[in-house]
């Protein structure tokens, strides 16, 4: 590699990785936000919190990517260009592809990562994330029986509880039971414990209330009349009020890749929707190209030398704006695909015809422009900022 090549690839590494972790953690910052109710009620040490709010980093990661790089592709050869930088480097008698070869290379690399990422390492993720959630909603312990709250159980059905002591036993509970229209069902408890007792044919084992010391009122809603019965020893299941996170349903974009390409035909899920597993596969297959294209995308729009001081608000501005365009367009497809078969050719007419038609305008020295009245707009309005903020400094 030569030195301007080693020296372009630097600039472009340097902020690609700044617009890259920025984007990470705001994406990372709003997932946890949105989820902070689960991760607070269910009782979970900050340890399983950080685990569980770092998977979603697999999942955002092909997305960021091609975005981050157009971004800093468009924006450091803007910024070249404005330098005279490239118009230094094609005066010196250089060949184009000085420049095209560390974008490119850097486009391809990060395609070859997104294909590993979206289809071995965010299904993973994605996996251990769903029985993260379904363990936390199983642990009735944590997720219900909480000091000093009253918490409901399923429908018309309550509990509460005076203490949590320091062997994880109870003190002091209290249940509700209204499920029956014609009679209410009132449970007192000096102490009680969980415990567990693993079920013929389950998979995970069933959730028991053990209460000591007690007694029940039983009250009937049509005559009126109060029954109280004593208990030194009584048994209450509360594996049926555990919520629906206990049986996890795995979706098309949760499986790997070798997965998609032979379903189990015995997948309940697949069963019902076998055109969303298609679609599935078809886009992990042609999705994992979209930075090399936004490479190229960039390269079309700010790689080739200007002499106009707007060149760097045009170029940035069509790279990005094209960029979000053509993966609104991708989305769009593999959207209808789940449902249309018909649209699964244009997932690869998509990004093939794109690269394609890029190529041929790298090759012809064709460049992508803004409209002259749009390219200008933006150019006064940032020389009216620019203006404003040099008053502003006097």
């Amino acid at each position: 590699m030569y030195v301007i090549e080693a020296y372009i690839l630097r600039r472009i590494v340097l902020f690609f990785v700044a617009a890259f972790t920025a984007a990470i953690v705001l994406t990372w910052t709003v997932q946890l936000l949105a989820r902070i109710n689960f991760l607070t009620t269910s009782g979970q040490t900050f340890f399983t919190v950080l685990k569980f709010s770092s998977l979603f980093i697999p999942a955002v990661l092909p997305l960021v990517m091609p975005f981050a790089l157009v971004i800093a592709v468009a924006q450091t050869l803007s910024a070249m260009n404005q330098d005279s930088e490239l118009v230094v480097i094609n005066a010196a008698g250089s060949p184009p592809r000085l420049v095209w070869r560390p974008v490119l290379l850097l486009g391809l690399g990060l395609s070859l990562l997104s294909f590993g990422i979206a289809n071995f390492i965010t299904p993973y993720a994605r996996l251990t994330m769903r029985d993260m959630t379904a363990n936390a909603h199983s642990d009735l312990l944590n997720v219900f029986l909480q000091e000093g709250s009253f918490r409901k159980l399923g429908d018309k059905i309550y509990l509460e509880i005076g203490e949590r002591r320091a062997d994880n036993s109870i003190g002091r509970l209290f249940i509700v039971d209204q499920r029956d229209s014609s009679l209410d069902l009132y449970y007192y408890a000096v102490s009680a414990y969980i415990t567990e007792k693993q079920g013929s044919g389950k998979s995970r084992a069933d959730n028991y209330l053990v209460m000591k010391n007690g007694e029940i009122e039983r009250r009937d809603n049509k005559s009126g009349d109060v029954s109280i019965i004593k208990f030194d020893s009584y048994t209450f299941d509360l594996s049926e009020f555990a919520p629906a996170g206990k049986n996890v349903t795995i979706y098309p974009k949760d499986q790997f890749l070798t997965y998609l390409f032979h379903p189990d035909p015995d997948d309940p899920y697949y069963q019902r929707r076998p055109l969303q597993y298609t679609a599935e596969l078809h886009k992990r297959l042609t999705q994992w190209l979209y930075p090399f294209i936004f490479a190229l995308l960039a390269l079309v729009a700010a790689g080739d030398a200007r002499s106009h001081r707007e060149a760097r608000i045009s170029a940035s501005f069509t790279a990005i704006s094209l960029s979000f365009a053509f993966y609104w367009l991708g989305y769009f497809f593999a959207g209808k695909a789940e449902t249309d078969i018909a649209y699964i050719p244009l997932l690869y007419i998509l990004p093939i015809g794109a690269a394609a038609l890029l190529i041929f305008m790298l090759l012809t020295n064709h460049s992508l422009h803004l409209p002259p009245k749009l390219a200008g707009f933006f150019y006064r309005t940032a020389a009216l900022r620019r203006r404003a903020g040099q008053e502003g400094e006097l």
